[in-house]
């Protein structure tokens, strides 16, 4: 090869070498989503059928989900006077009590059975009060009676045998709370911290929402979401359906059409969240079987889809404080 060649090969060569150095590094790969969380909660948790099948869905799906449980389902007629609500007299509720004493102690092996499983027992208050305008002496008040009730139920209601380890569960494994009505006041927010709470679910909010803690409280908010034919917001909870679709009364007969635009409303909030920031999507439900149950087969579709994905988890709101570093160890009931 003559000189002359040999360097234009030699250059030709440091060019290539020069331009490989000079390449852009490859990007770093995007760093991976986290889960999309999903928030399954029910208020009062009354019916005995719909401990088991909600307790199903979960064995199914996956899924821990929260009961916030009014306490005075925990009373028969005979030892209903075991509760009285701040600035009412003995005895009375707003939502009545439970139907028997034999109804009180299936409703007790349900808790147990839930809390075994890994599901979040919390408080709904007792009566079913609006309490926006009790002081912070009466909620704890009421607080009271909710933990006096639970540890002794099966005393106060003459039920044997009592499981091993359920006043401990009574007194420490709740830690949570939703107000009747999403009722909430400043008088509130000072009675859970010094009542030993470490979360409230009464917010709502204009969508999904990270929760905040203040005050030692972390605060849940239901979100509004789009639902119907003009994507009107409303807060995703069964009975803001309910009264959205049929005015608060019962139609069964468009109970299909009501599942459907239920379902729709789910799945869009949840996919926007799903493909975008994931934030946690928050669902609020009773054990009322409103307009034939549309509301429930319109969760049983959702969670059978949803909550069986490997990077979607259905948990309880104690399962995301924990996660949080602010949680309790959960207590259990049983041997």
């Amino acid at each position: 090869m003559s000189r002359l060649c040999r360097v234009v090969a030699f250059s030709l060569a440091s060019l290539t070498t020069v331009g490989g150095a000079l390449a852009d590094p490859p990007a770093p790969p995007l760093p991976a989503k986290p889960k999309q969380i999903v928030i399954i909660s029910f208020d009062s948790a009354r019916d005995i059928s719909q401990w088991k099948r909600s307790r199903a869905l979960a064995q199914r799906t996956g899924a821990h989900f929260t009961y916030f449980l009014s306490c005075v389902f925990l009373l028969s007629p005979e030892t209903r006077k075991e509760y009285t609500a701040p600035g009412k007299s003995t005895g009375k509720s707003n939502i009545g009590f439970a139907a028997s004493r034999q109804d009180v102690a299936e409703r007790l092996e349900q808790i147990g059975l839930a809390a075994q499983e890994g599901h979040d027992i919390a408080s709904h208050a007792c009566g079913h009060f609006d309490g926006k305008n009790w002081s912070k002496a009466d909620w704890l008040k009421e607080f009271a009676s909710f933990e006096h009730i639970l540890e002794n139920a099966y005393t106060i209601n003459g039920i044997t045998p009592e499981p091993g380890g359920w006043q401990n569960f009574a007194r420490h494994a709740v830690v949570g709370f939703r107000a009747p009505y999403l009722s909430t006041s400043k008088a509130l927010y000072e009675a859970l911290p010094a009542a030993g709470y470490q979360f409230d679910a009464s917010g709502v909010s204009q969508g999904p929402a990270r929760p905040p803690t203040v005050g030692g409280i972390t605060r849940f908010s239901l979100p509004q979401i789009p639902e119907g034919p003009k994507s009107r917001p409303v807060i995703a909870m069964d009975y803001n359906l309910y009264v959205r679709h049929s005015g608060g009364f019962e139609r069964p007969s468009q109970a299909d059409e009501f599942a459907n635009r239920t379902y729709d409303a789910f799945r869009a909030a949840f996919d926007a969240q799903y493909q975008g920031k994931r934030i946690p999507l928050e669902l609020g439900f009773h054990f009322t079987l409103m307009n034939d149950g549309a509301y429930w087969t319109a969760l049983e579709r959702f969670a059978g889809e949803v909550c069986v994905k490997s990077d979607v988890e259905c948990i309880s709101f104690r399962d995301y404080v924990e996660r949080q570093g602010g949680g309790r160890k959960k207590a259990s009931v049983g041997g």
